[in-house]
């Protein structure tokens, strides 16, 4: 096999409970994941060292050194492995760069899936998600994808049965929002407010909603403990979320850690009329349109190119 492409999906947490900081620097979460169908390509080719190159959309904002976490992964494997193996690899952009969407995890799982088929290591699941904790907290849910709950940092992962489709609209903000300054700013908001987090737990009503495939319940459970923060370091943001929410949304949330708000809307006319009027209402630089849940990038692999559909 010469080259492996694998597609790998964007995430949006409809739940980010976050807790107190933990002594390792970390906090506990329940994260509560959603794979969506925008889309970044991974393409691995043999070579005889390990390099990155992006394309696509923001490609110029991507490292591509040692930085890249996609490089990270694959050198990962390779010493996993014990194997005198490298490769070329080749991203192609579509998701936002530093968007709170799990770009460059969903890279990095892209780069782990096509280097094990590349190299024909055939390494497990398993083995695949437990490499994936050790280059970041998102990136073992871009090789499960669906929606599931993420709890420690949010790399141990459990499936959420969800009874439908939901479909989406993510207004793209200028620039990004860094996740350390984001989770900084909500541990500093706390403080001043005699604030102490208990143990994050996972929403009852948020679970019955996804498990009943219900939109207008959905709508109304989703929330994320790092709003405030990413709203105070981009005020911006709020005029974003009242946008959506004033054209009909059922729900508007920051996704992750910013800057890119997430509208959950009613189907998929519903997304491209939300769509259009938060392009031409100036409140974001682009809005896209999306649906999940979709699969991660571990599905149907076997020996040739990967493409998750």
């Amino acid at each position: 096999m010469d080259s492996v492409t694998v597609r790998v999906p964007a995430k949006v947490n409809l739940q980010l409970a976050v807790g107190p900081l933990r002594d390792d620097g970390y906090h506990d979460l329940v994260n509560v994941f959603h794979a969506v169908s925008i889309h970044d390509h991974v393409t691995a080719v043999a070579a005889d060292s390990f390099s990155v190159r992006v394309v696509g959309e923001e490609a110029d904002q991507v490292p591509d050194g040692p930085d890249n976490l996609a490089i990270r992964a694959a050198r990962a494997l390779a010493a996993r492995a014990d194997r005198p193996v490298a490769a070329r690899l080749t991203i192609r952009k579509s998701i936002p760069v530093a968007g709170g969407m799990a770009g460059g995890s969903a890279d990095a799982a892209g780069a782990l899936v096509a280097c094990n088929d590349l190299w024909k290591l055939g390494l497990p699941r398993e083995d695949l998600l437990d490499i994936a904790a050790d280059i970041g907290s998102d990136v073992p849910f871009a090789l499960f994808g669906g929606t599931a709950v993420g709890t420690g940092r949010g790399e141990l992962l459990t499936a959420v049965p969800t009874g439908g489709r939901f479909h989406w609209v993510f207004a793209l903000a200028e620039g990004g929002l860094s996740t350390p300054a984001v989770y900084a700013r909500c541990d500093r908001l706390r403080e001043a407010r005699g604030e102490r987090p208990a143990p994050p737990q996972e929403s009852k009503a948020l679970m019955a909603a996804l498990r009943d495939g219900d939109a207008d319940a959905l709508g109304a459970e989703l929330v994320n403990d790092l709003q405030e923060a990413a709203v105070a370091l981009r005020p911006s943001l709020a005029a974003t979320l009242d946008a959506g929410r004033e054209r009909g949304a059922l729900g508007a949330i920051v996704s992750g850690s910013g800057p890119s708000c997430a509208f959950l809307v009613a189907g998929e006319s519903k997304a491209d009329d939300l769509a259009r009027a938060l392009t031409g209402s100036a409140v974001c630089r682009a809005a896209v349109t999306a649906y999940g849940p979709v699969q991660g990038a571990l599905a149907g692999s076997g020996g040739h190119p990967v493409g998750i559909t």
